[in-house]
């Protein structure tokens, strides 16, 4: 089944209006649209270019696929994806040598993903056939819990993390969670990166979502200080405080800025940041 195609702002609008419900019921929300098929405005059949450049560009900030534990043991790096929808960055980040990790709540979701496996996996192909492919694997499980993270191994911690319409697709009151949860999840610096490709940055926050509002001042706030509320005007605007301290276990921004390429409702208004420890 195909999703229907529709412009912007009647997408936005219907999205909306899908989830004017408890938060509690967003994750059952996410659900149902994914068990209808028939509208996926996230979808974009395709990797995200703006990601395809990162990994295959920026290997001054990422290294290489692999890394060496503790023990002087060579292994390839873990990555996730949260929210992983069909599953196309995580088959991208086994194609760049990575054992990948998708997660989603839905349970379809995951089987679509699955089909995009088998189905498409000739577009996946080894970037480079010296360092081979990592594997890829898809969990339906809930980003905020425990339990999904307890299969995965090293004590359930990822060298990289990529962020792209999961962040925005969650209400601004999940934030601090958000934020406190990668902070948990991403390995120690400098070989921990969190990738958040910011979309949409340029969307008035008093007009709701999801999609929500997501400018970059938003992901310094939060991932500076995870686990914090933070205060926010009447418009839906970040009240940010450059006084304020970096909260033990925060993040730190290492890099940023505007992709060459990046999907089209994106363009020109995306930011790529990259994202350790302190």
């Amino acid at each position: 089944m195909f999703a229907t195609i529709l412009p912007q702002d009647v997408a936005r609008a219907r999205l909306r209006d899908h989830f004017t419900r408890p938060i509690s019921n967003h994750p059952e929300g996410w659900s149902e649209l994914w068990d209808a098929g028939e509208f996926l405005p996230w979808d974009r059949n395709e990797p995200s270019p703006a990601f395809v450049d990162t990994l295959g560009d920026r290997h001054d900030l990422l290294g290489t696929c692999f890394i060496e534990d503790s023990d002087g043991a060579k292994r390839r790096k873990r990555a996730l994806v949260p929210g992983c929808g069909r599953g196309y960055d995580v088959l991208l980040l086994a194609s760049f040598g990575y054992d990948a990790w998708g997660l989603d709540v839905s349970e379809t979701a995951v089987k679509r993903c699955l089909e995009e496996q088998k189905t498409n996996a000739h577009k996946y192909p080894a970037k480079d056939e010296s360092t081979g492919s990592g594997t890829s694997t898809f969990l339906t499980g809930n980003f905020f819990s425990d339990e999904w993270s307890k299969s995965i191994p090293g004590r359930g911690k990822f060298e990289l993390i990529f962020d792209y319409t999961f962040f925005c697709a969650l209400s601004p009151t999940m934030r601090p969670a958000w934020s406190l949860r990668y902070s948990q999840l991403l390995a120690p610096a400098p070989t921990g990166n969190l990738i958040c490709l910011e979309f949409p940055t340029q969307k008035p926050p008093s007009t709701g979502g999801p999609p929500h509002a997501s400018p970059p001042e938003v992901y310094v706030e939060h991932l500076s200080h995870p686990g914090e509320e933070i205060p926010y005007d009447e418009e839906g605007n970040v009240k940010g405080d450059s006084s304020k301290r970096a909260r033990s276990g925060g993040l730190e921004r290492v890099a940023h800025w505007q992709p060459e390429r990046t999907h089209a409702v994106g363009k020109g208004t995306d930011w790529v940041s990259i994202w350790r420890h302190r």
